[in-house]
């Protein structure tokens, strides 16, 4: 796995600007690590309550807020834990985007699992980073020690910073 950060600076500084494919790539995502201890608020235009499974579905310009990361999604389906004290899960569909820092990432879906830190983010995935974009079918984000690694086709356009 190549550390992004580094690649940027020696093909920068080789090239100028390069459009490069691989399999898989590691990079860091958000300015601030995010922790996953923190409350998780969400708001949305409806919310369904399932007493039958535990679950809350919200609908309609859902946001979810974690300390200084912020979801946002057409649906969030939110998944308590067995005994109901708090939330195991969520599962974000429709135009979800991630933003972290001054990172975003932009998917078809997001799955976060409270409890590890990790957002696993699938279809059309695009992660911006200033002028930096780096596209891939799906990115895992640890939010705890503020790294993402995509795979999946992988494309990635880096700039050299003149205009």
């Amino acid at each position: 796995m190549i550390e992004i950060r580094a690649l940027i600076l020696g093909l920068v500084l080789a090239l100028g600007a390069v459009a490069a494919q691989a399999e898989g790539t590691k990079v860091a995502f958000g300015a601030v690590k995010a922790d996953p201890t923190l409350p998780v608020e969400v708001t949305a235009d409806s919310l369904d309550v399932s007493q039958e499974d535990g679950s809350a579905e919200f609908q309609g310009n859902v946001l979810v807020s974690q300390g200084e990361m912020r979801l946002s999604a057409k649906r969030v389906l939110v998944i308590y834990n067995q005994e109901a004290s708090g939330i195991e899960r969520l599962e974000a569909t429709g135009d979800v985007v991630l933003v972290s820092g001054s990172d975003a990432a932009q998917a078809q879906r997001a799955d976060y699992t409270i409890g590890t830190g990790v957002i696993v983010m699938t279809g059309d995935v695009l992660l911006t980073q200033g002028k930096n974009a780096l596209s891939s079918g799906k990115m895992t984000v640890n939010l705890t020690s503020g790294t993402a690694q995509m795979v999946g086709r992988v494309k990635t356009i880096l700039n050299s910073g003149s205009d």
